[in-house]
């Protein structure tokens, strides 16, 4: 009896190993983990993706073992390009600039069936082109070098939100690192900026000489005005008075002096020095 019983436990092995391995692999087909800044588009076996299901938050989830899970990165993100376009004039300009973008959270499941996995690609790198190309193509050479950078990107932000009106995508900054024009027209235009900053100098050190000339101007008018009214102002009766205090302030000196009272011309005083 026990030598049966022996015998059958392999055969009930037989189909009990692969009901396990079975059961192990439809556990792990049925759930997915969705990290930190993804979420999650469900692909149904039977019906595809439906556009207005709710994407899949952070977590562990439940899923049927023949629906498949598609994980899209929805944290802000950057993409950096280097391009070449063309300036209001026709000359080549390179334009070194970085997007920050993520996809629309709340319509992701519309970007996964209508545009895929390869959005950026297909659709973001495009939009990025054509409007830098708009941008830049509105500007001279010169106007780009000294223009605000802020207002350039701007206006790429602008040009890029309206590409991107209806591809689900959202892009919250535009970043212009660098601006490179040909090594001849930025000669130029340095050497015109340098002589446009000469000039200006010039002229401020021409003002300032002005300016300091007419002050001159006016505090020698305002002192021959000063001499003038003081000249009117001295009358022979002012200039004994003046005399007399004079001659009584030296003669209060301790020095010996000779004084001749009317003896000057007009009657004023004549004084000798030392006896």
């Amino acid at each position: 009896m026990s030598k049966q019983a022996n015998f059958d436990f392999p055969k009930k092995g037989v189909f009990i190993i692969p009901i396990i391995v079975f059961f192990f692999i439809f556990l792990i087909k049925s759930t997915e983990t969705i990290n930190s800044g993804e979420a999650g588009v469900v692909w149904r076996f039977f019906g595809g993706v439906d556009p207005d299901q709710k994407p899949l938050g952070e977590g562990f989830h439940i899923i049927a073992p023949w629906n498949n899970v598609f994980v899209y990165n929805v944290k802000q993100q950057s993409i950096s390009d280097v391009m070449k376009v063309l300036s209001v004039n026709g000359l080549e300009v390179t334009v070194n600039g970085t997007v920050w973008f993520k996809p629309d959270l709340e319509r992701l499941a519309i970007l996964h069936k209508t545009r895929g996995k390869n959005y950026v690609k297909d659709i973001l790198d495009p939009a990025i082109n054509a409007a830098a190309r708009s941008v830049v193509g509105r500007y001279t050479p010169e106007q780009l070098y000294s223009s605000k950078r802020d207002v350039i990107e701007k206006e790429i932000l602008e040009e890029v939100s309206k590409e991107l009106e209806d591809q689900f995508i959202k892009v919250n900054k535009v970043l212009v690192e660098d601006v490179q024009l040909p090594k001849t027209i930025k000669d130029a235009i340095e050497r015109k900026l340098k002589q446009e900053q000469e000039a200006l100098e010039y002229e401020f050190r021409l003002a300032k000489a002005q300016k300091e000339a007419e002050r001159q101007k006016i505090d020698a008018e305002g002192k021959a005005t000063a001499n003038r009214i003081l000249s009117a102002s001295l009358t022979d009766k002012i200039l004994q008075e003046k005399g007399i205090e004079a001659t009584l302030k030296l003669a209060e000196s301790p020095n010996s002096k000779v004084v001749l009272i009317g003896s000057g011309k007009n009657g004023m005083p004549i004084i000798l020095g030392n006896q």
